[in-house]
């Protein structure tokens, strides 16, 4: 295998600090982008499950910002968005949440992205 054909470039975005966390988000707000984050655990095993699905979503919705956020490395913004459990999957538009998800569930969180992308492009891409 070639280095051509491995796995294209992340497009999740790993949140290290507060101030990642700030600027990342004062960003997209700027811009008018969705953000979609998955807070996650090193130690929660659901959570460690979520990434692969997480990393393909990402590809899938260019128009979205993508961010990965470890409770413990950044629990400022885990405790202001109110994360309570993991992993825990957040849309938000413009610094405001729009729809939350709780759990191991990539149906579910697929739908509730399909279900928001209609507000912002008129297409959609499936996985």
């Amino acid at each position: 295998m070639d280095r051509q054909s491995k796995k294209p470039k992340s497009r999740v975005v790993k949140i290290n600090s507060q101030h990642t966390w700030d600027s990342f988000i004062t960003q997209a707000n700027n811009q008018a982008c969705p953000v979609m984050v998955h807070f996650t655990a090193a130690w929660c095993v659901p959570s460690v499950a979520m990434n692969p699905f997480f990393e393909e979503l990402a590809l899938c919705y260019q128009d979205i910002l993508f961010l990965s956020v470890d409770v413990d490395d950044v629990k400022e913004a885990a405790s202001k968005m109110e994360i309570t459990a993991m992993p825990t999957f957040l849309l938000m538009r413009q610094g405001t949440q729009v729809d939350k998800l709780v759990g191991a569930n990539p149906d579910e969180i697929k739908k509730m992205v399909d279900a928001f992308t209609p507000q912002f492009r008129s297409s959609k891409i499936s996985i």
